[in-house]
């Protein structure tokens, strides 16, 4: 993938920052259907273990408890107090990692684990070596030193020997929330946080032995300037993350509830929102980061960069990954998995999930079995998205089709961003240009079967 242009197209970005998805998934979400049930997804299962080589796993554990709303969020989440009922919740959620590992081989690995919110670090120091314990006994989990076993925390919850411990019972990467440090801005989106005990958690974090450290930032927020925003960015650079992911805030109140506490009025304008973002990826790019793609940036020995530049990087629901081949599995009220070709996610609301978790049931909501076109375009997307570039041959080999007339429509939808310098489309392939890497999405939408039938009546965040 080429370095991003650090000469900002404002012009193509109004033009082409329309909404769109974040093609953590291809087909996305939205074409998961309640056809797929258990018994479809007990077959995927089946069918991946078949696999003459076992392929390793991926864990992703959803932990949706919160103690305070910040207002921005729309993730699946439970704001509550009452500790006991997320040790409820605790108590199915060990439940349903025995359900899940026992349907998968025991020599299938897991090289990655993931525990994401909610507010993984609402629960205490035992309640999580409990979820730990139940994981060991359940799968094979990676002792190897490239593993990577990921925990999402609340800087509010966690101190110098709480990070301590996470790295003693086995994780070895974090991922740590900001948004902004400006109090103005906290106030507006109900979280206060102490920019200083921030800033020494990162250095904590790597003294405890965590290979990785990432922080979460947002702009869009209410009363960001470009000027703010700068000086939080420019504090987080003082301690050096190995990674960040600036999110583009996408203000939906009519979707989620808690974003109605936001004033509409002080959301920042569209060419506010501009601003923010130039000077970001200029700071950052100055800074010595590689552009990843989308929000992702990270250090030039990260391995975020190494998997990009070697061609292995890709896609999940967790954002940029750099395990390929492992089958995802999703656990928690919500969560989504991927499993040899195919998509699952569980129950949404807690005490459906709970239910099925008490009848012995897998709490399957709804999924999707991936056709062959499917998988086609994955791979083109994923290519996109990751690579920054799709070779015809590739394709060609892989599923014995002709690139440029299976995907004629495709390339001539292509044309207008050729023509504005986004892409480059020749005999052998498609190049995104160091100004089309702004607009990833936009390209990789020309490509999506399912938004070119329908454009009508879906709701996305804006592109950027």
């Amino acid at each position: 993938m080429s370095s991003i242009s650090t000469s900002f197209p404002t012009e193509l970005i109004k033009k082409y920052g329309l909404a769109g998805p974040r093609y953590t998934s291809y087909p996305t979400a939205l074409q998961f259907h309640e056809g797929f049930d258990e018994e479809a997804y007990r077959r995927h299962i089946q069918n991946s273990n078949d696999d003459l080589i076992p392929r390793p796993l991926s864990l992703y554990l959803h932990l949706p408890f919160c103690k305070e709303l910040c207002y921005y969020c729309a993730c699946n989440k439970k704001v509550t107090r009452d500790s006991q009922r997320a040790a409820v919740y605790l108590q199915h959620l060990e439940k349903e990692i025995d359900m899940q590992g026992k349907l998968f081989d025991r020599d299938r690995q897991v090289i990655q684990l993931h525990f994401g919110g909610g507010t993984p670090t609402y629960y205490d120091d035992l309640q999580h070596k409990s979820i730990i314990e139940q994981l060991s006994e359940s799968f094979l989990l990676s002792r190897s030193d490239n593993r990577e076993f990921s925990i999402e925390i609340d800087p509010r919850t966690v101190n110098e020997e709480r990070i301590a411990y996470l790295a003693d019972i086995g994780f070895n990467r974090v991922s740590m929330g900001v948004q902004d440090f400006d109090p103005a801005v906290q106030k507006a989106v109900n979280r206060i946080q102490d920019e200083d005990k921030s800033l020494k958690l990162v250095e904590a974090a790597r003294q405890s032995g965590f290979n990785s450290v990432s922080i979460d930032l947002i702009y869009g927020l209410p009363l960001q300037t470009a000027t703010s925003f700068e000086r939080t960015v420019d504090s987080i650079l003082s301690v050096r993350p190995d990674r960040l992911s600036v999110y583009n805030y996408a203000h939906l109140p009519h979707l989620f509830r808690a974003q109605r506490m936001i004033k509409s009025e002080e959301v920042p304008a569209p060419e506010v929102r501009l601003q923010i973002l130039a000077s970001t990826i200029n700071k950052l790019v100055e800074a010595g980061y590689v552009y990843i793609g989308m929000d992702h940036f990270a250090l030039p020995d990260d391995e975020l960069t190494v998997a990009m530049k070697n061609g292995t990087l890709q896609r999940n629901f967790q954002g940029y990954s750099t395990c390929r081949e492992t089958d995802l599995v999703g656990i928690g009220v919500s969560a989504i998995g991927k499993v040899g070709n195919s998509f699952v996610q569980n129950l949404k609301d807690i005490r459906d999930w709970q239910a099925a978790i008490d009848d012995k049931r897998l709490p399957v909501w709804r999924g999707l079995s991936l056709s062959s076109e499917d998988r086609l375009r994955r791979g083109v997307i994923a290519a996109i998205m990751c690579q920054g570039k799709v070779r015809f041959g590739e394709f060609e080999r892989r599923f014995k089709i002709d690139f440029s007339e299976h995907f004629a429509l495709e390339l001539e939808l292509l044309k207008p961003l050729q023509k504005d310098g986004l892409v480059e489309i020749s005999k052998f392939g498609i190049d995104v240009t160091p100004t089309g890497l702004l607009l990833l999405r936009a390209i990789a939408m020309k490509f999506d079967e399912y938004l070119i039938n329908d454009l009508q009546g879906k709701s996305y965040s804006k592109v950027i």
